[in-house]
């Protein structure tokens, strides 16, 4: 929860000086990583990072415009294969990956459109469908993707450099995660993003206000799916052989966790979300081996892991790992003058159940 003490306070990049330090120390910390931990470490939080990225994508569709998506592992798909395709046919990777974004920012305004009557479960099922129909292109366009045999990401080049080292692909999608959180911040501090909150928080009411619905959800779309692809290029380099089934609707469901447990409504929330998302595997493979009456070798654990946190962070926790965050700081900050009707669970509403 923000206090807030002036009205220009939400027009600000940073509420403080002292925020602005925090923040340069943490990336200053993030910068130096790599030459203190090993590979594998650097390797998943690089890992981290593309999933932070693709967080804050959906997190402006979902979290902000009040658009739930299910295909989202689409325009990952198609941010991959578009920037390893022109990296193939000798497009430089600062082209390229620019470009790729591009491809799955129109791919969003195609989905955008027709889907503008659309919201709350019939929106969701029909991202669903355009991820399903993206995944059978794929599989079925051998000759441009490589079908099942696999799509192999050439080796960018950055200033001179190959990126073939973790430690590169770890500084390169950082440098994209920082630029992508302040564009976002920008973005969210200006009208479109107001514009797109008061479209969350209802149609009707940003309707009467002269918000035009149509133009604001299809730029939502396109900017959401857009960083989506920006992730999806940087995840093909982590990856370095691309698949079409890796991109299925699990990717997508992990997606919407990312969101839905790091806190809707928050960029803070998508990064959140993303570690925890990201780490959860690793954590299952760590600990397999100990569960008891071996649950650790039944099949489907890890997805089934997954909604179980999903429905308990909404039941207990609807404010995410964030909201969370900022209760301790909140009782931190009045301790011990603090109210304990602040730290009630509160109530967040899904897009169907608002009146519209």
């Amino acid at each position: 929860m923000t206090l807030r003490t002036s009205y220009t306070q939400d027009l600000t990049l940073s509420r403080s000086r002292a925020t602005i330090g925090w923040y340069a120390l943490l990336l200053a910390v993030l910068v130096a990583l790599p030459h203190f931990a090993g590979e594998f470490y650097v390797g998943e939080i690089a890992f981290v990072f593309i999933y932070a990225i693709a967080g804050v994508g959906l997190m402006l569709l979902t979290g902000y415009t009040g658009l739930v998506s299910l295909g989202h592992a689409a325009f990952l798909g198609i941010g991959a294969y578009g920037n390893a395709i022109l990296l193939s046919k000798g497009v430089p990777f600062a082209l390229s990956l620019p470009l790729a974004g591009l491809m799955a920012a129109f791919a969003g305004v195609v989905i955008g459109i027709p889907t503008l009557r659309m919201s709350g479960l019939y929106l969701a099922i029909a991202t669903l469908a355009f991820g399903t129909v993206v995944i059978l292109v794929g599989e079925k366009w051998h000759s441009l993707t490589g079908g099942f045999d696999g799509f192999p990401v050439p080796t960018p080049t950055v200033l001179g450099m190959r990126i073939e080292a973790p430690e590169g692909v770890y500084y390169l999608a950082l440098f994209v995660l920082v630029v992508v959180l302040l564009v976002a911040m920008n973005i969210l501090r200006g009208p479109l993003g107001r514009a797109m909150v008061a479209i969350r928080d209802s149609e009707i009411s940003a309707q009467s206000m002269g918000i035009h619905l149509a133009f604001y959800k299809t730029v939502a779309f396109a900017i959401s799916a857009g960083i989506t692809g920006l992730a999806g290029a940087l995840f093909g380099h982590y990856v370095r052989h691309l698949a079409p089934d890796a991109f299925g609707i699990l990717l997508s469901i992990q997606l919407v966790t990312i969101v839905f447990i790091g806190g809707l409504g928050s960029l803070h929330g998508a990064v959140f979300g993303a570690a925890f998302v990201a780490m959860l595997p690793q954590a299952i493979a760590l600990m397999r081996d100990d569960l008891p009456f071996g649950i650790g070798r039944l099949p489907g654990l890890e997805p089934s892991l997954f909604g179980l946190i999903l429905v308990l962070v909404i039941m207990f926790e609807p404010a995410g790992i964030n909201g969370r965050w900022q209760k301790l700081k909140y009782w931190a900050r009045n301790f011990p003058l603090h109210r304990r009707a602040a730290f009630r669970r509160q109530k967040s509403y899904a897009k169907s159940e608002r009146l519209r």
